[in-house]
């Protein structure tokens, strides 16, 4: 229970006081206190003032003097504060050895939020007509990391990657090689997926706007995409298929696994659409116009001053959403699953099996990837249709949280990394375009941070042998690119900077790694294997103890992070906790001290330190080298 253990104990005493005095239904807070007021603070004298016509300062002395007469076990004692707060002080001997010994536990940091249940998370869905971009990779990060803080909060977590292969991206390719005549196999020593975006799609798309009839042949090749048996579908698969390789090559190097590939083309041959429609119409959920602009159509009202929206035109074809909306019932467990499931034909790199759907039952196996609740990352253009989303599979599963829309900005790059990367922005950020060719793809901004790193590496470790350093820089270069897409608030656009990025100073993941591999330098310049069976009553300097409750502190920013799905929690938990393990190595000499006793008890506090970190990065999707 670590830090929590404290907070729990002050509650129930609190509790217990206010029991006596007849007090019932006060949602205090009892929280880890801002310095100066104590090691924990509570806001409960302020809630009575009103109820027993005192100020929070009686109040908080009159509560201190009760408190003084609880059984307590982890609070040494309690006061009052001038400004009303009532202020707890641990007995940190006691609460070092709860803290550190469970450190080491393998269950370190989990919370039961989840309870075992199953919940969907869906992130990546990128059109399989291009390499994923700079921009993409944030959707791809938040959705990772989010389903790793799920899986500590003791949810079984399914992972998605939902595969738009029959839009209009798709049929501009399409179009490309068939109709424009460009060569199947991309230029020699180029990926197929940059091929696809950078030349076939945006060469396409430039053809368009110099000519208009083109848009009829564009309209064709979609319509051809939807019936699955046609020569062109055909064709279709085999390319996105191919592209949807290199994508998932893309994202395994960056640490991010999923459980099964959902293709969209599958979806509209699969007959939910038929299903959810008439269920739709039976809940009064969809209407039909019979005059005014959208007169023949099927529509959704739009909410307030929002206009209605088409689901079904008065031609008798399907919009996007109709797409979306049985996906989103089937991801619940809505509908019959109309799907097989077979093995997908690579393998990723951890080890975890990836399905694929299917529809002709074959060799396949039974799956069944549905969830009690689902979260969809997608970004916060998309608002308006996963709002419309998300109050249908309300009302289809009367639960109103069951869908949750996890939307975040978008990902710019500075003016100087713009440069560096070949692009002339005058001097501002650049927005990022895949139809006009003006984005920066994720492998080549992988490729600059691993370049840099290595020649940082070997400046610092001339010793090391190649393939160390190519672990080193790989590390680093994935922990850089992660880190940087999480680190801000999702309602933030983020300016994405190579150079600031890679600092081994502030606010990045390489100062993170440096201070994780400062503890490991520290432990082996020792010798010795740390241990638990240590004098924690030696661990009083103030440094020490700010460590001991930071490391404390782990599974209540678990907790925070799954209940609000904000993975910036835990990065700024792991940031939080290396700036206080550098303060303390800065005050706290560990080795050589001509005293064994406290240099075992400061061994095992830096071994604790390096436990926590490894275990937090890890909720992260980065690793932790030894050496930097």
């Amino acid at each position: 229970m670590t830090f929590k253990s404290i907070l729990d104990e002050i509650e129930n005493n609190l509790n217990k006081i206010l029991d006596d005095l007849s007090i019932s239904d006060v949602k205090f807070s009892v929280e880890p206190a801002k310095p100066g007021f104590g090691d924990v603070s509570s806001n409960v004298s302020f809630l009575l003032a009103k109820q027993l016509k005192k100020s929070p300062k009686e109040i908080s002395e009159m509560l201190s003097e009760k408190y003084s007469q609880c059984v307590s076990t982890l609070v040494s004692k309690s006061e009052s504060h001038p400004s009303g707060y009532l202020n707890f002080y641990a007995d940190w001997p006691k609460l070092n050895q709860l803290i550190l010994s469970e450190s080491n536990l393998p269950e370190f940091g989990d919370v039961d939020i989840g309870k075992n249940s199953t919940i969907v998370v869906e992130h990546t869905s990128v059109n399989p007509n291009k390499a994923l971009h700079i921009g993409h990779i944030r959707n791809i990060i938040i959705g990772d990391t989010i389903s790793r803080i799920l899986q500590k909060a003791n949810y079984k977590v399914n992972v998605l990657n939902y595969v738009d292969d029959s839009g209009l991206q798709v049929a501009d390719i399409i179009v490309g090689f068939k109709h424009f005549g460009y060569p199947i196999e991309p230029p020699q020593g180029k990926k197929f997926d940059h091929y696809c975006g950078d030349d076939v799609y945006v060469k396409t798309t430039e053809k368009y706007e110099q000519d208009s009839s083109l848009e009829e042949i564009r309209k064709n090749v979609l319509k051809e995409l939807e019936d699955g048996t046609s020569e062109t579908a055909q064709f279709a698969d085999k390319i996105t298929r191919r592209v949807l390789s290199n994508q998932l090559e893309t994202c395994w190097n960056l640490a991010v696994s999923y459980d099964c590939l959902n293709f969209e083309s599958q979806i509209i041959r699969s007959g939910l659409w038929d299903g959810i429609f008439e269920k739709l119409k039976e809940m009064n959920l969809v209407e039909f116009e019979n005059d005014g602009k959208n007169a023949g159509c099927w529509v959704i009202r739009g909410e307030g001053k929002e206009e209605d929206k088409v689901i079904v035109r008065s031609n008798g074809t399907a919009t996007y959403i109709a797409k979306d909306i049985p996906y989103a019932a089937w991801k619940l467990g809505l509908l019959d699953d109309p799907f097989h499931y077979e093995k997908y034909e690579k393998e990723q790199p951890n080890s975890r099996v990836l399905w694929q759907t299917i529809l002709n039952d074959g060799a396949s196996e039974s799956q069944n990837f549905s969830g009690d609740k689902v979260i969809t990352v997608i970004d916060s253009r998309q608002a308006r249709l996963q709002k419309i989303i998300t109050s249908l599979m309300g009302k289809f599963k009367s639960i109103p949280d069951a869908y949750v829309h996890l939307g975040y900005e978008s990902v710019t790059l500075s003016s100087d990394t713009a440069k560096i990367l070949g692009l002339e922005t005058d001097g501002k950020q650049a927005q990022m375009s895949g139809r006009k060719g003006l984005y920066v793809n994720a492998d080549s901004v992988y490729d600059l941070l691993k370049e840099k790193t290595t020649e940082e590496t070997k400046k610092r470790h001339p010793e090391m042998d190649d393939s160390e350093i190519e672990k080193i820089s790989h590390s680093v270069s994935v922990a850089t690119l992660r880190y940087e897409m999480i680190k801000q608030d999702l309602d933030k656009i983020i300016a994405f900077d190579l150079t600031k990025s890679l600092s081994l100073e502030g606010d990045t993941a390489p100062y993170i790694q440096y201070t994780h591999a400062r503890a490991s330098r520290i432990l082996e310049k020792s010798g010795r294997t740390p241990s638990i069976d240590v004098d924690f009553s030696l661990l009083k300097e103030q440094s020490e103890i700010d460590l001991v409750k930071m490391i404390g502190l782990f599974n209540l920013q678990v907790r925070d992070a799954a209940n609000n799905l904000s993975p910036k929690v835990i990065s700024r938990y792991c940031h939080d906790l290396a700036v206080t393990f550098n303060s303390f190595y800065e005050k706290s000499k560990v080795l050589d001290l001509g005293d064994e006793k406290l240099e075992n008890s400061r061994l095992c506090l830096v071994n604790s330190f390096k436990i926590t970190i490894e275990k937090a990065l890890n909720l992260l999707g980065i690793s932790a080298p030894d050496k930097m």
